[in-house]
């Protein structure tokens, strides 16, 4: 028999920045290609031709969402592989072709893209890694600075689009602009943006562009490289003739399928944008009012609609996110990436945050199938959590 006093369990899923619930509609577009069509897509025979051309009409599908022709579109494993083939391949032929061996990036960009920098230093490559301002945003003229510094050796400008942390919506537009004008090929991580924003890769103005289908409602394993028609591009990865050469290796028939579904949906609810933009509002003036210490992290318009970035005042962050959890509320305290590290948020540092504040900062990052009860719901919870680990920590510490 149902004990009446027991409390009815809740549960609020705020982490859609690591990955998002996958689609209805994107396992049902998938599973026909698990049960019955099979076949590996380079094969010959009937069930071979029924996969290429299931590939054939996804890449037509999301090429038409991003603005790209079906043949400047390459599928891969995810954006981490999309970010390394993009970059490193990039980097070498222009190094080759051209004798350019300068990159510029940011000290805000998610670890594929920062650490493949790190890594190619070691390869003779010279890295600029240009910072931000105390909201996150980098500058175009810094940039520009960057850019002239290398006295026309530059190779390769890589800036994302939004980031993974903080939401912060990066200016692509003109960082692509002013790295055409300095003879550079340009590069954006929009695995946070694609599925949340519009993104338009011909109105971005870049020459390469990588998102992840995890991000959006698809299966894990799966993501996207936009490469510009005419982009000198080295081969990275060797293997089969796969993907024009780029990235061979039988495809993932089911998972790319999954994609192009998920990301239609995702083009389709983009009316439901300015209800996530307001919810995320209220939640960020909701902490502010009834948690005193409460710091937004990341510019407050030039960002995700779905994100927030808090750093609170007397906690770690890692406590409020274990205990939250126990009430049912998954959210992180930044990057799922770098889980399991000890080392501050090199995102947060950029911004000038002191290392106790990026250890006390938590991300709740919100979507489309977040409602106002899920906002009502952490606001309840999140402030007796923050001042139980404060008079934890204090003794006699009441928030005032």
């Amino acid at each position: 028999m149902e004990n009446k006093n027991e409390e009815k369990s809740v549960f609020v899923y705020a982490d859609n920045a690591a990955t998002a619930p996958v689609m209805p509609e994107a396992i049902e577009a998938m599973l026909p290609y698990l049960y019955d069509e099979w076949g590996n897509p380079s094969s010959m025979h009937a069930k071979g031709r029924i996969a290429k051309a299931a590939i054939r009409d996804a890449r037509e599908r999301i090429s038409a969402i991003i603005g790209c022709e079906p043949d400047e579109l390459y599928f891969t494993s995810g954006a981490t592989e999309s970010a390394n083939i993009a970059i490193r391949g990039a980097a070498r032929a222009m190094r080759e072709v051209y004798g350019r061996r300068c990159i510029i990036t940011t000290s805000i960009e998610h670890p594929a893209v920062y650490e493949t920098c790190r890594e190619l230093e070691g390869e003779g490559y010279s890295v600029d890694y240009v910072g931000c301002n105390a909201s996150g945003i980098v500058s175009v003229r810094d940039i520009e600075s960057a850019l002239s510094a290398t006295h026309g050796g530059a190779a390769l400008v890589a800036v994302m689009l939004a980031n993974n942390e903080i939401g912060t919506i990066q200016p692509v537009e003109e960082v692509a602009d002013v790295a055409k004008r300095a003879g550079a090929l340009s590069f954006t991580d929009a695995t946070q943006a694609v599925g949340a924003i519009p993104v338009d890769v011909k109105k971005l103005g870049v020459d390469m562009m990588c998102f992840s289908g995890h991000k959006f409602g698809a299966p894990k394993g799966v993501g996207g490289l936009y490469i510009k028609r005419g982009v000198p591009m080295a081969r990275i990865i060797g293997g089969g003739e796969q993907e024009n050469n780029i990235r061979p290796g039988t495809e993932n028939v089911a998972g790319i399928v999954a994609m192009a579904r998920a990301l239609e949906v995702s083009a389709d609810l983009m009316r439901d944008v300015e209800r996530v933009r307001v919810m995320r509002d209220r939640l960020i003036k909701g902490l502010v009012a009834a948690i005193p210490g409460v710091r937004l992290n990341g510019d407050p318009d030039m960002r995700l609609p779905g994100n927030v970035n808090v750093s609170i005042d007397g906690v770690s962050g890692e406590s409020v996110a274990i205990l939250l959890d126990m009430k049912g509320i998954c959210i992180s305290t930044g990057s799922a990436c770098a889980t399991g590290t000890r080392d501050p948020s090199r995102v947060l540092l950029s911004l000038g945050l002191s290392r106790e504040e990026t250890d006390s900062s938590i991300r709740i990052t919100l979507s489309h199938t977040n409602t106002d009860a899920d906002v009502d719901y952490i606001l309840e919870q999140l402030r007796p959590i923050v001042m139980r680990l404060r008079k934890l920590r204090t003794g006699n510490y009441d928030g005032q």
